[in-house]
């Protein structure tokens, strides 16, 4: 992966899962969120099939703008800085320029280091290793150029897919909050997946 490019908010190849098994050249692309991907992440949090396992979702424009747009104003200021933001946020499209998916690290407040991340899919980009290859790329960003010490994932608990990303790509179980999240007919436990920046120098 170009890091360098990436972080000059240009967009990169994307080696999915699925396409090194396959041995195909990958057509998919990442780069660093922007103002056009705003539509794009609207209508994919309007799906009711992507929002099953998302507690943030459904919710109004207004709530999805108020979250997004501080991060692409950040994104924009740190391109032009020659600097990562601070809240790493990625963008895959395919070689139609079709959105794809999208992935995260979240600073920790008050602990420099401690990052959540997070990916999101559209319905038509799911099973095809992207999510795989999303969550692997933000966790060698996270370790790599942003001087990680730790990096957490959780997921519902019912969320079986999520969690084996997760497994994939290194994470490890570390514990479950019960009654966690609340359902339409009861509660769902949250799972903590992590990963220390020594777990992740022995996988490499």
């Amino acid at each position: 992966m170009n890091y360098v490019a990436l972080k000059r908010g240009e967009a990169v190849p994307l080696q999915s899962i699925c396409d090194t098994e396959k041995g195909a050249k990958s057509s998919l692309s990442v780069t660093l969120i922007s103002d056009r991907d705003m539509v794009d992440l609207v209508k994919m949090l309007d799906d009711p099939k992507v929002i099953e396992y998302l507690f943030f979702a459904p919710a109004p424009v207004e709530v999805y703008e108020a979250f997004f747009m501080p991060i692409i104003t950040e994104t924009q200021d740190a391109i032009r800085s020659g600097e990562w933001p601070r809240h790493p946020t990625v963008v895959v499209r395919d070689d139609n320029d079709r959105f794809m998916g999208m992935a995260g690290l979240s600073q920790m407040m008050f602990l420099p280091g401690n990052y959540d991340m997070g990916y999101q899919l559209p319905a038509h980009a799911w099973q095809q290793g992207i999510a795989t290859a999303l969550c692997q790329l933000m966790t060698d960003i996270a370790f790599n150029e942003m001087a990680a010490y730790k990096v957490t994932g959780s997921c519902y608990g019912q969320n079986i897919a999520s969690a084996k990303v997760l497994e994939k790509c290194g994470y490890v179980h570390e514990g479950r909050s019960v009654g966690y999240y609340p359902l339409r007919d009861g509660f769902d436990d949250r799972l903590y997946l992590g990963m220390t920046a020594e777990q992740y120098a022995s996988a490499s």
